[in-house]
């Protein structure tokens, strides 16, 4: 072997190694500051999802709260959707998270495609949700929730002088969450989606399979990762691809940014954007 190679493999080897090992520690360091605070109660450190993202945190202590407000666009062959939210959660009690949300669609139509024939521009509906966080293991570093989503449903903005109501759609949903050390995190999102249409007199069922995957930047509460949104609905599967990254502007501020890869010829491609912000809540450094 080249004596010059050996010596530069022997006197960079402490360098590589210290260097690991200091990553290792600041990760260390970081994720015992989430973990832990003055009050003493434990919630494992996991990564949320940022398209269908949850009820507070796992494991929420009292009084954390924050604000989110999204925005996206959704090619659907015949018109463009754009999706605005604003949603408010907040833990009213350890473990216990509450949500209010309002969606907003518009729709702009595409080829010459008349707007009658469209989805008509419309608030969505009003959302609220709570999410129970039953079960949190230190020890396998996994968390287990249950919660609830009702959502009722408005009609187009054009319709709103007729009729107002259009339906009410029932979501109970089961959450499990693990960490694999300190930077791989995953996350099991699943529960079915029952839709009653009021002028219709019918019920539509669904049921959603929503799988994540993110590798934790060092340190910090950055992240790149994967998610994957499934749903079965009268017999037929979808799946939607939704690539993702999170940055944290500030230490209560953070950015996070999803792209849309669909998998069925019905689908296509969509981005969305989520800002959130945490009032009067500081993460330890």
């Amino acid at each position: 072997m080249n004596l010059r190679l050996l010596f530069l493999i022997v006197f960079s080897l402490p360098v590589f190694l210290y260097s690991q090992l200091s990553r290792r520690a600041q990760d260390s360091l970081y994720i015992l500051s989430q973990e832990r605070d003055a009050s003493g109660l434990y919630k494992n450190f996991h990564a949320e999802p940022l398209f269908i993202d949850l009820i507070r945190d796992l494991g929420a202590r009292k009084g954390e709260k924050e604000w989110n407000v999204g925005a996206g666009i959704q090619d659907q062959v015949t018109h463009d959707e754009y999706n605005f939210l604003v949603e408010y959660e907040w833990a009213v009690a350890n473990r216990l998270g509450l949500e209010i949300e309002v969606p907003v669609v518009f729709t702009q139509p595409l080829f010459g495609k008349e707007p009658d024939s469209l989805p008509k521009s419309r608030i969505e509906g009003l959302k609220t949700a709570v999410q129970w966080s039953f079960l949190v293991n230190e020890k396998y570093k996994t968390t287990l929730a249950l919660g609830y989503i009702n959502e009722v449903l408005l009609e187009g903005f054009s319709d709103l002088s007729q009729k107002f109501l259009k339906g009410n759609k029932f979501n109970p949903f089961f959450v499990a969450a693990k960490r694999f050390g300190n930077r791989f995190h995953t996350l099991l999102y699943t529960g079915p989606e029952l839709t009653y249409l009021f002028n219709e007199k019918k019920w539509k069922t669904n049921y959603d399979i929503n799988t994540s995957f993110h590798y934790m930047i060092h340190g910090s509460r950055n992240f790149i990762g994967l998610e994957v949104n499934k749903t079965i609905e009268d017999g037929k599967f979808s799946m939607m691809l939704r690539p993702q990254m999170r940055v944290a502007v500030a230490d209560n501020f953070l950015v996070g940014i999803v792209t849309g890869i669909p998998t069925n010829e019905n689908q296509r491609f969509s981005t969305f954007l989520r800002v959130i912000y945490e009032p009067g809540h500081m993460h330890h450094k």
